[in-house]
């Protein structure tokens, strides 16, 4: 199974005449994601690898229908682009827009979470359920990478994803769902919030969490695991040891700051909540190993 999407999911692509839309909603196709239709003002009538366009959300969905949105749109209209969808009963919503205005992600969380949806970003690859679909941008050789399988992955960083999962994959096991929660500093949905999606999945048998220095994401997760509020195998990989205290390292959200934040206290918190902690990418699939079978 997988979660937020599979191949029945219906979606919509907003800012699909774009060139990274356009570009996008080809390979989102070819991994086999149902798009009913796209969105951009005043290009309604055309299409887009045979999709049809329309002027607003609300056209689009009296005509083709659909339950989720991938917004490829510039960062300043980002907020305006998810409030959109929002309003009209889209739940699921990746946002890829990297540098989303600060108040513009504050609000953008604050109204999904009022509307009881998901929006995944700013500042994302996106999502993939591996054999499945896809909202977001991730490799053309992803199907060498992105395997179906039974292991849930969360990340922060796009760079490391790919090396993460290769070594998920080399160890013998698969993807269920991978999400990218993005690297802003406000993400609008945060680590712990995916995890009763996939403590509830009775085919993810274990999630990998790939988080980095900043903020107090892992923490949380920490105590989802020790207060059992998440009951599966958890393995996490943690970027920038090394990194000095009050230096942001590429993410707008990979800062220690107030005494908190640190890779060294977020390790030490997850293990001690029962968490199996990495200490380089390559052991993310022994590690699994060592708690799950591999599949044969």
């Amino acid at each position: 199974m997988s979660i937020l999407i599979d191949e029945r999911t219906r979606v919509l692509v907003q800012g699909i005449t774009g060139r990274e839309g356009s570009f996008w909603t080809k390979h989102m196709l070819e991994m086999g994601t149902k798009i009913t239709a796209g969105v951009t003002p005043g290009k309604e009538g055309e299409e887009v690898e045979g999709i049809a366009v329309f002027h607003t959300v609300r056209r689009a969905l009296r005509r083709a229908g659909a339950e989720a949105s991938v917004l490829f749109v510039p960062p300043r209209f980002a907020k305006e682009a998810v409030f959109e969808a929002l309003e009209e009963g889209i739940r699921k919503i990746v946002a890829i827009s990297d540098g989303i205005p600060l108040h513009d992600a504050v609000q953008i969380r604050a109204a999904a979470l009022a509307a009881g949806a998901i929006v995944i970003g700013g500042n994302t690859s996106g999502v993939i359920s591996a054999g499945k679909a896809m909202l977001g941008f991730f490799p053309y050789w992803i199907e060498r990478v992105y395997r179906p399988g039974r292991i849930g992955i969360m990340t922060r960083s796009g760079s490391l994803t790919n090396e993460v999962t290769a070594m998920v994959v080399a160890a013998g096991f698969g993807v269920s769902t991978l999400v990218g929660i993005g690297g802003d500093a406000v993400p609008a949905t945060r680590f712990a919030e995916l995890l009763p999606l996939f403590q509830a999945d009775p085919q993810t048998e274990a999630v990998v969490m790939i988080g980095e220095l900043g903020g107090t994401m892992e923490e949380e997760v920490a105590r989802m695991l020790a207060d059992k509020i998440f009951r599966k195998p958890l393995v996490a990989f943690l970027a920038g040891r090394t990194a000095p205290q009050g230096k942001r390292m590429g993410h707008a959200g990979a800062i220690i700051s107030g005494g908190k934040g640190s890779v060294a206290d977020k390790m030490r918190l997850l293990s001690q909540a029962g968490a199996l902690v990495a200490g380089r990418p390559r052991e993310v699939g022994t590690l699994l190993r060592q708690i799950i079978s591999a599949a044969p």
